[in-house]
Formats: structure tokens, C-alpha cells, sequence
């Protein structure tokens, strides 16, 4: 990777107009920015290496202006002129500081929600804590963390989300590391602020380290003995509790626990990861999945895709919730519990992640208030852990996918059936764990659906310290926890996760959409989970069927859930400036994803004369061609702007409003950044724009 250093916080911007793309004219953009000719070359050979259907020039008008032409290879005369892809887009706008990988599906999911706000701050942020006891050198723990992103791509990483959505590799990135000292903040309290404290997905230094310090404690004197008169027994500290936070965008927990095994490595190290950068890292990954054949997942998906009438949500249908937000509960299998339902399982070919399969399947037939054989369908998360990408396995990220198993529930069929159907669903969905969601709809002819399942079962499997290395700390005279999993998010109503705790119970933690689903219920949901799991090993008898493991909920009643309906389509024109009698209009164009606060700063700084407006978009919405006209006057120019995804947005308009009117169009675009760089790369762009037409 190359990096320049000066231009690392510049947001680049370019001019286009649509209305002087004439059949069979290439596209030309005006490069606008802190750009160099050196900067200028690589945007165009960076556009030349990914998009080799396009003959790329740059060059200078005279007046400076430095311009990109894309000439589509073989066009017809008279041919419509070429459109601006997202992934064209994306490209053209990425940062010039780092290089670039495409986001993995759920990834993409995962950051669109998290840009679009949905569910509020803090909603994404996944959490680790466990506790440290012995010598903890706070220098040489930041060094640690430090050495471990110099070594992993992914810690390097940031978001970009201006087109196709994109990861942003730097080469360096900062990992903060604050240390509280004791009663100085309470700990229910530091999660929570960190939590809404949230990341800028714009900037590298997507996961952070908070320790906070245990009170002294006195040491007891040995049996049969007390103190000396008149001494104190010497303070020994109390364990020091860590907090590792971290985007749900960029790493999965079996990622993180990767990452906090490699540091370990390094503080014992002195402070420095041994051996250089990982490779096969998250790059590879991405070449990985570019290579694949999709012929036989294609082919597989037609056919296991959920069918439309699959049972999917735990709860019946019920009344608003009145609740925002996302909520959190725990229950727990005790150890003994927990053997028993393995064995269970194990006795029957099976494993307790099926065992638990089985119950939720069961969950959301009962929920469907139906008889007879009906499918269901529910997500599965699947790591990518075990793909035949060499290294995968200890590779930190995302790589994985949460899949759609859909299975019948017949309750005449004896119980084992449906477990092993759960179990062989599993088998046959291990194959795909690379396949993303949205080409599942496209395969399978539901594009229109949105998403495949309102729920997702994880089951959570940590990898375990190596003895060496526990050797090593203890060594040390250091004690450390499993880390244990504080937060979580679902980008769906309801996910359930999950995992052993330290004791060998099953820990199983469910995350829920309050809107979609009351406290009371998810609680009722979750317990019932509980009721059905210990009650599995009692069911001895192979002839025991699912309907009579159904009754043993009859005195339950069926949770209920709210069906959360879509965004409403909304269209806003509202005057930001007058400007003067004569001059240009500009249409700031708002869509859900471009950062808060960059529209108001281009109003308080750009001292342009034109007239500003905003157009604000929000849900499936096509803007109408009579939103426009009221904009224009006699004369004036229309300049759309859209900052990050907005700048799409505003193409699609200007396109359409100058093949309908003979008026002036022109298209500002800018790619993401801070609300101040990216106010500045709009009025680099508006002063061009002014510029030409004076």
C-alpha cells in the first residue's frame, strides 16, 4: 500500500454534466481537490486498472482544470452515452491515501445500517471485557495493541460507502488505549458511554481499549499466623477489568478473540507482535471470493432459498411496542444441563448447536398459529473459518455470512426426524458460507422481498489460549479472563447467540429489536427456548413426536410482535439561502448516509451567491421531474450536489432533468469524510462550477 501523507484527510470531488453527454460522448469529470499531478495520474490509473471496458485519458482544458474522460471500447455512433456505476463511482471518489477491497455481503448490510443511522448511536458497537490480575504496564499494553495493527490489515481498515461500498486499507492506524483509575467512573457506565460513543467508519482506528483499575486489596495472612503488631498487610491490587470495542462491520467475535490472542503475543514480547504483516489477510480474502465459481450456489439457492410462505417471526402478530432501541437479555444453561442436552444430541448424530436449531424451529411454528406441515425458515451465522482460502481459519474479519435454513415442521414426525433435517440443512449450507444475501434474493427470484428471515441463530465458538501462551502470562505473573462477550446488535427483530461461559454452561444471550418486540416477550421467547432445551434430554423415546414436544409450552403463552413497517417515502424542498436575483440554484441532495452536519457547514462557510436548497430523499422514493422545475428561472444554472451516496442520487436527477428541459444541469459529487472536509471538497467544487460560468 502507498499512502500520501499530505492529502490523508482530503475528500475529493468532481464536476460532471450530464447534459453535455451526447450519444456516442464519453464521460468527463472535473477533478476538484488538493490534487497534485502525481494524485490526478493515479485517480486515473486507478480508474484504468478496475474498469478495463472504459479507454481512460486525463487531461487539461487550458484553464487547469484537470478532467478524466471514459470512452466506452467499441462504442456504436450514435450510442447512448455510458452510466456512472456505483462501483465506477466508488472508485473515482475513494481516498487517495490507501488502497481498496470490496466488502464482504453481510458486511455491506451491516455498515449501510450502521451509515443510515438505524437504531441509533451506539447500535453497531460490539464489546469483550475479561479481567487482568498481576503487572499490567500501561506503555507497554499500548505498544502491544499498536504493533498487533501494524501487523493486521484489518485494524488499518475503514469504511467508504460514496458507491459500491469499500474497505479502506491505510498503513497506519491509531488504537486508543485510556486507562481509568478506581471509582473514577462505575463500570455499568463506562460500557454504556462507549457504546454510544460509536466510531467514525470514515476513519481508520475501528476498535479501542478501556481499562479500568479494581480497588486495592489486603492481602490475608497465612493460616495460623496474624500480622505483626502494629503492621499492615501489604495492598495487593484487584484485577484490572479490559474493555475492547469494535465496529460489528469490521470484525466478528471468533476475529476478535484472534486479535486479543495475538496481543498477548506482543505485550509478552516486550510490546511487539513477532514476525511481520499477516498474510493471507482480508486482501486475499477478497481475491478469494472474486475467483469463486457460482454455478453450483446458484443453481443450490434456486431451490433452498426460503419460500415466500416460511415461517419466520417468534411472536404472533401484535400492537406497537411503543419502544425504541435495541435490548439485551441472558439466560443460562447450568453445566450439568448443558451436558445432558450434548449428550442428547450426540446420541442422536447431532450436535447441541442442532439441538438448539430444532428448538427455535419449533419456537417459530408455534408462533404461526398453524396446523399441519408448515417450513420455517430462520438465519444461521456461519464464520468463513473454514473455507479453502489458506489461513482462513486464523484470519481476523468478517468472512462469513448468517444463512437462511429453512426446514418443515410436521408435528406428526417423530422429534429426531426434524433434528436430523436441521442437522443436514447445516451440512449443506457449510458449503456456501461465502454467499451473500442479496445474491440469494437475486437467485432465487426475490429481489423484492428485502430480507430473507427476521431471525438469526449464532452459535458462538471461541478459540481457545493456547497452553504455551497461558504458560507464558502465568510466567508473568498474569491471570487473564475468557473474554466474555458485553453488547451485542441485531440488524434483524431478533438475533440469539450462543456460547460456553467460563464454567461450561450454555450462555445464550438474545438481541432484539424493541420496537418490533416488547421486553416482556422477547423475555417470554427466550425463557421458552430455555424450558425446551432442558426438556430435550428428558425425550428418550425415538417415537416421540414434535407435536408432543410442542404441548410441553401449551401453558405458555405465544409471545407477540409488532410487524415494523417500512420507511415512509418522503420528498423535501425546503430554501437554505435566497441568493441573488439572478443566480445559480444549488439543490443540496440528502439521502440517509451522508454524514450529519456536512449540508449545514457548506451553508455557514461557502460565501458563493448562489440560491441553496436542499432535497431531502428518505425511504424507496424516485424524486419527481415537478420537484425541479420551481428551482429554476430564466438563465439560471441548476448545480445538484450530493455528498458520499447522495452523489448518485444527484447524477440520477441531473441525468433525467437535462434529457427533459434545455436547461444548464450540472452534478456535483463527493466522496466521505469529516463534516469539515467534506463541506470543504463541495466548495472546491461550487467555486469551479462559478468559475465557468462568470
Amino acid at each position: 500500500m502507498s499512502s500520501h501523507h499530505s492529502h490523508a484527510q482530503a475528500v475529493l470531488a468532481v464536476v460532471h454534466e450530464p447534459h453535455g453527454a451526447l450519444p456516442g460522448a464519453p464521460l468527463v469529470f472535473e477533478l476538484c481537490g488538493p490534487l497534485g499531478a502525481a494524485e490526478a495520474e493515479a485517480v486515473a490509473d486507478r480508474i484504468a486498472a478496475r474498469h478495463r471496458a472504459y479507454t481512460v485519458s486525463l487531461d487539461d482544458d487550458g484553464s487547469g482544470r484537470r478532467l478524466v474522460r471514459l470512452t466506452r471500447a467499441g462504442t456504436a455512433p450514435g450510442a447512448e452515452p455510458p452510466a456512472l456505476t456505483a462501483d465506477l463511482l466508488a472508485d473515482l471518489l475513494a481516498p487517495l491515501s490507501a488502497g481498496t477491497v470490496p466488502v464482504t455481503g453481510h458486511q455491506r448490510d451491516l455498515l449501510l445500517a450502521a451509515v443510515t443511522r438505524q437504531g441509533g448511536p451506539g447500535r453497531h458497537i460490539e464489546q469483550l471485557c475479561w479481567n487482568w490480575s498481576g503487572p499490567l504496564d500501561t506503555g507497554r499494553f499500548t505498544a502491544a495493541w499498536h504493533s498487533v495493527a501494524d501487523r493486521e490489515a484489518v485494524l488499518r481498515a475503514s469504511f467508504d460507502w460514496t458507491g459500491a461500498p469499500l474497505l479502506v486499507l491505510h498503513d497506519h492506524a491509531p488504537i486508543e488505549v485510556v486507562r481509568h483509575r478506581h471509582a473514577t467512573v462505575a463500570w455499568s457506565d463506562l460500557l454504556r458511554r462507549d457504546r454510544q460513543r460509536g466510531f467514525e467508519l470514515h476513519r481508520p482506528g475501528l476498535l479501542r481499549v478501556t481499562l479500568l483499575d479494581g480497588p486495592p486489596q489486603r492481602s490475608a495472612p497465612a493460616r495460623g499466623t496474624g500480622p505483626a503488631p502494629g503492621a499492615r498487610p501489604a495492598p495487593e491490587p484487584a484485577p484490572t477489568r479490559v474493555l475492547l470495542s469494535y465496529h460489528s462491520a469490521l470484525l466478528d467475535g471468533r476475529g476478535a478473540h484472534l486479535l486479543v490472542r495475538e496481543f498477548y503475543r506482543a505485550y509478552l514480547s516486550g510490546g511487539v507482535v513477532p514476525g511481520g504483516e499477516r498474510r493471507p489477510d482480508i486482501r486475499d480474502h477478497a481475491e478469494w471470493l472474486r475467483d469463486r465459481d457460482t454455478e453450483a450456489a446458484r443453481h443450490y439457492w434456486a431451490a433452498a432459498a426460503p419460500p415466500a410462505d416460511a415461517a419466520v417471526r417468534p411472536g404472533r402478530e401484535g400492537g406497537r411496542t411503543r419502544f425504541t432501541g435495541a435490548g439485551r437479555i441472558q439466560r443460562r444453561l447450568r453445566p450439568h444441563q448443558t451436558s445432558r442436552l450434548r449428550s442428547w444430541a450426540a446420541a442422536r448424530g447431532a450436535g447441541e448447536s442442532s439441538a438448539l436449531h430444532v428448538v427455535w424451529a419449533l419456537l417459530l411454528y408455534r408462533a404461526a398459529d398453524t396446523r399441519g406441515p408448515v417450513p420455517v425458515s430462520f438465519g444461521v451465522h456461519f464464520s468463513g473459518r473454514d473455507l479453502t482460502l489458506r489461513g482462513a481459519a486464523e484470519m481476523p474479519g468478517l468472512l462469513g455470512n448468517p444463512l437462511p435454513m429453512t426446514v418443515t415442521v410436521d408435528p406428526a414426525a417423530p422429534l429426531v426426524d426434524l433434528l436430523r433435517q436441521v442437522r443436514d440443512a447445516a451440512l449443506d449450507l457449510s458449503a456456501y458460507p461465502w454467499v451473500s444475501g442479496d445474491r440469494i434474493l437475486r437467485w432465487s427470484g426475490r429481489e423484492d422481498t428485502g430480507r430473507l428471515a427476521d431471525t438469526l441463530v449464532r452459535f458462538d465458538s471461541r478459540p481457545e489460549l493456547p497452553q504455551a501462551l497461558r504458560a507464558e502470562l502465568d510466567a508473568q505473573g498474569i491471570r487473564v479472563d475468557v473474554p466474555q462477550s458485553a453488547s451485542g446488535d441485531t440488524s434483524l427483530p431478533v438475533t440469539l447467540v450462543a456460547q460456553y461461559d467460563t464454567d461450561g454452561g450454555l450462555l445464550l444471550t438474545a438481541t432484539y429489536d424493541r420496537a418490533e418486540l416488547s421486553d416482556a416477550d422477547a423475555s417470554a421467547v427466550l425463557s421458552q427456548c430455555m424450558d425446551l432445551l432442558r426438556r430435550l434430554s428428558d425425550q428418550q423415546d425415538e417415537e416421540v413426536t414434535v407435536g408432543q414436544v410442542l404441548g410441553l409450552l401449551e401453558a405458555g403463552e405465544v409471545p407477540r410482535m409488532a410487524r415494523h413497517g417500512r420507511e415512509p417515502r418522503t420528498v423535501a424542498l425546503a430554501v437554505l439561502r435566497p441568493g441573488g436575483p439572478q443566480a445559480d440554484v444549488v439543490c443540496l441532495v440528502a439521502v440517509p448516509g451522508v454524514p450529519p452536519g456536512v449540508y449545514e457547514s457548506l451553508v455557514r462557510e461557502y460565501e458563493g451567491p448562489e440560491r441553496i436548497v436542499s432535497l431531502s430523499l428518505a425511504g424507496d422514493v424516485r424524486t419527481p421531474p415537478s420537484a425541479l422545475p420551481e428551482l429554476l428561472g430564466p438563465g439560471r444554472r441548476l448545480v445538484l450536489c450530493g455528498c458520499g451516496p447522495a452523489g448518485r442520487v444527484a447524477y440520477e436527477i441531473a441525468r433525467g432533468t437535462a434529457a427533459r428541459t434545455a436547461a444548464a444541469t450540472t452534478v456535483v459529487m463527493t466522496g466521505i469524510g469529516g463534516v469539515a472536509e467534506s463541506a470543504r471538497a463541495l466548495a472546491r467544487a461550487l467555486e469551479s462550477v462559478r468559475a465557468r460560468s462568470v
